[in-house]
C-alpha cells in the first residue's frame, strides 16, 4: 500500500525530521539551480475543489523543477463528490498518474481518496486540517530560531484547520500552543484531546490577547473569514477585531517575537500592515518554504514507494 500524506499524526517524530531535513536540502538545491530530476517521466495530478495560488504555484513550480509534469484540476473538471464517486476517480488516476494532491473542503474525501489510490495521496487542505502549510511553518521556525527547544506558539483568531495541524504537530513536537479566539470559536476538541493525550506538550485556550501572547516566540493568525464563510465576515470582523495582530500586541510579548500567516492576508483586519511589513514578519519566507517543504514530502513519499 502506498504512504499518504493526510494528516501529521500519521508519521513519528523521527519521520518528521526527515522531511525537514530533506527540505532543507532541496531548498539549497533549488536556490543553486541544481539540477535535480526525481520525478522525470512522472506526473501529479492537483485536484482543486477549493481554489489557491499558493498551493497550485508552489506544487506545480516545485514538481516541474524535479522535472516532471503537474497537472492542474480545477472545480470544474472534476466536481469531486458530486459528479463522479471519489473512489472511481482514485482508481482511474492511479492508472494515469504518480502522485495525486488534493485541495479539498470536506475532509472525508481525502481520506476516501487515499483509501482507494494506489499511488501517494498529499492533503493540499481540508476544512479539517492543512499539513503541508505546518509542515512548512515548523520548517521556518527552525530556520529562524536555529532550534525548535522551549517554543511558545500564539495563534489569535478562528479555531480551524490551522489550528488543528498545528495540535497534531504538537503531539511530535514539545511546545507551548496557545488558542487566543472569541468564545465560541475553538478548535476541535478530540484534537485537543491528542495533545492532552501525548503528555509532550501544553495547549492553553485563551480569550485574552495580552494574557496569551507573553513570552510568546510566534504568533501566528489567518483570515478570520476562509473560503466557505464570506457570508459570516462582516459578522466575523466585529467578533474577531480584538484579536487583530497590531504594532501594540507585538510589543507587549517581553521578547522579540516572530510573526506568521499562512496567506493570503487581509491587511487592516486580522494583521495591521504595519505587522506585515515589519523585521518581526517571516511571512514571506514561510510562504518560499511552502514549495520546499511540499517537495519533501513528495520525494519522501516516492522514496518509500521505490
Amino acid at each position: 500500500m502506498p504512504k499518504h500524506f493526510l494528516h501529521i499524526s500519521d508519521y513519528d517524530t523521527d519521520e518528521l525530521w526527515e522531511i525537514l531535513s530533506l527540505a532543507r536540502e532541496l531548498k539549497i538545491k533549488f536556490h543553486k539551480k541544481e539540477t535535480y530530476k526525481p520525478f522525470q517521466d512522472r506526473s501529479l495530478a492537483m485536484i482543486f475543489a477549493k481554489p489557491s495560488a499558493r498551493t497550485r504555484v508552489s506544487f506545480e513550480t516545485g514538481f516541474e523543477w524535479m522535472g516532471g509534469h503537474a497537472l492542474f484540476l480545477g472545480p470544474n473538471d472534476i466536481g469531486i463528490g458530486k459528479r463522479e464517486a471519489i473512489k472511481d476517480i482514485s482508481r482511474l488516476f492511479s492508472r494515469y498518474n504518480d502522485v495525486i494532491m488534493a485541495r479539498l473542503f470536506d475532509h472525508q474525501h481525502i481520506v476516501e481518496l487515499a483509501e482507494y489510490a494506489d499511488i501517494p495521496v498529499i492533503n493540499g487542505l481540508t476544512d479539517y486540517n492543512h499539513p503541508c502549510q505546518i509542515m512548512t511553518d515548523i520548517l521556518t521556525v527552525w530556520e529562524h530560531r536555529g532550534n525548535l527547544e522551549n517554543l511558545k506558539v500564539c495563534y489569535m483568531g478562528d479555531g480551524n484547520n490551522i489550528v488543528n495541524s498545528w495540535l497534531q504537530l504538537a503531539t511530535r513536537f514539545s511546545m507551548h500552543f496557545v488558542c487566543c479566539g472569541p468564545e465560541g470559536y475553538e478548535p476541535d476538541s478530540e484534537t485537543v484531546n491528542m495533545v492532552n493525550d501525548s503528555d509532550l506538550s501544553s495547549y492553553e485556550l485563551s480569550h485574552d490577547p495580552l494574557s496569551a501572547v507573553k513570552d510568546a516566540d510566534i504568533i501566528y493568525t489567518d483570515v478570520w473569514a476562509s473560503m466557505g464563510q464570506k457570508e459570516e465576515a462582516e459578522e466575523r470582523e466585529k467578533i474577531f477585531a480584538p484579536f487583530q495582530v497590531n504594532r501594540s500586541l507585538i510589543e507587549s510579548t517581553g521578547k522579540d517575537t516572530l510573526f506568521m500567516h499562512c496567506l493570503p492576508a487581509e491587511r487592516g483586519r486580522e494583521v495591521t500592515d504595519s505587522v506585515m511589513e515589519s523585521s518581526n514578519s517571516i511571512v514571506f519566507d514561510q510562504a518560499e518554504n511552502r514549495m520546499h517543504a511540499q517537495n519533501a514530502i513528495m520525494v519522501y513519499l516516492s522514496q518509500i514507494m521505490s
